[in-house]
């Protein structure tokens, strides 16, 4: 989570060897096949959240998200033993659940973990496809220090329960805002927080490759952008942004996050293991006045990420890498506190008609209470690009320490 090169696809391409300008011959264009967002979404996962009062009973959503759509994969926050059996038997979709924050402490030693296994997860195992236990959400924004320190041993304790009880494929991660980082400019500087690096990171990421599991970061151009940076937020064409110690001008914010994050860990000494998304989106409402949201924004943005996420190009400075991507999210959850932006996230209306098209619907059936009207693809989402500008990196990791609090 290769096609032929859509839009954003051809600019990747076209960022990678900026030095040396290809033509393509117009002929050459035509003839080349159309990849579209259904064909790049095979392994996009969604965020199911249930803060709302309309939404559909889970076990319609599984049935939904099986029979009707092309995602594969599911992120629950929690452990609700009626969303997980809602899934059983559904091979087609893998699941992630979520320990609370609250359970930390006691998930770091064996007897403890093993015991939150055998009443949370176990009892639901194998009819339920669960692929991945994440420990905790964000904890690193938590002012708990000891919650942070006892992070890293419950992991390792939940992963050793997991393979006792003979289910080694199952990965443990946790995942991160982008408030994990120092404030930096651009990519190439990107690093912990000091404090952090050694104690929790350089253990945590020694963790990931030994069980071959990922590291999961939550970015989110959406709280980065302003007037001047939302085509670079959308994956739009722009003028970019240079960095020059690598020498790369990244147009696309979302790329630019990951390979903070990479650079981060790299200084580490673990470049090579793996980076998932467990969260990324745009809403479609947002306080009045506000520029740049609505459904042709996201509608941009998500659709665009599906295109990039799926090309397998990767990022400037991991090529040709996929990364495991959950988009938040699955509905729009109207008890959600906070902005109106955090009820506006979904893709789907409770009686699942799309709220914009990404092409992640398979088929859709006219006058099906399934499909519905689809809101058609935006015809101007390439448009002239900005002039150039410099990226403040700091506001973003502020907004997203905000965010996760």
């Amino acid at each position: 989570m290769a096609t032929a090169l859509a839009p954003v696809q051809q600019r990747q391409r076209q960022r990678r060897q900026q030095h040396y300008p290809i033509v393509i011959p117009l002929l050459l264009l035509l003839l080349l096949p159309v990849a579209t967002p259904m064909s790049t979404a095979a392994a996009i996962g969604v965020n199911y959240g249930a803060m709302a009062d309309n939404l559909p009973p889970p076990s319609q959503v599984a049935a939904f998200l099986q029979q009707r759509t092309s995602i594969t994969r599911v992120k629950l926050f929690d452990s609700n033993p009626d969303f997980i059996r809602a899934f059983a038997n559904i091979s087609s979709l893998s699941l992630a659940i979520t320990a609370p924050n609250s359970a930390i402490p006691s998930l770091s030693t064996p007897s403890g973990a093993s015991s939150w296994l055998s009443q949370n997860l176990l009892p639901f195992l194998p009819a339920t496809n669960v692929s991945l236990l994440l420990v905790g959400n964000e904890v690193l924004a938590s002012p708990d220090r000891s919650l942070i320190a006892r992070l890293v041993p419950a992991m390792r304790c939940l992963s050793a329960a997991l393979s006792s009880a003979g289910y080694p494929h199952i990965r443990v991660s946790t995942p991160h805002s982008l408030g994990i980082l120092s404030p930096s400019q651009l990519p190439s500087s990107g690093h912990f927080r000091r404090g952090y690096d050694r104690a929790i990171f350089a253990p945590m990421l020694d963790f990931h490759r030994q069980t071959k599991t990922p590291f999961m970061v939550n970015p989110y151009p959406y709280f980065g952008y302003d007037g001047r940076t939302l085509d670079y937020a959308l994956f739009r064409p722009n003028a970019g942004v240079f960095d020059p110690v690598t020498r790369i001008n990244y147009t696309s914010m979302f790329e630019a996050q990951l390979d903070a994050v990479y650079t981060a860990m790299k200084r580490l000494g673990y470049g090579d293991v793996d980076i998932a998304v467990g969260e990324t989106g745009w809403p479609t409402a947002a306080e009045p006045g506000q520029i740049g949201v609505g459904v042709a924004e996201a509608e941009a943005f998500n659709g665009n990420l599906i295109r990039m996420v799926g090309s397998g190009l990767g990022t400037p400075l991991m090529p040709n890498r996929t990364f495991e991507t959950y988009i938040f999210a699955l509905f729009n959850e109207n008890q959600k506190p906070g902005p109106i932006a955090e009820r506006n996230f979904g893709l789907f209306n409770a009686n699942f008609t799309p709220i914009y098209d990404v092409g992640l619907l398979r088929d859709p059936v006219v006058g099906d209470s399934w499909s519905g009207a689809v809101v058609p693809c935006s015809r101007d989402l390439w448009t002239p690009a900005p002039p150039v500008h410099t990226y403040d990196y700091e506001a973003i990791i502020l907004m997203q320490i905000n965010h996760a609090m």
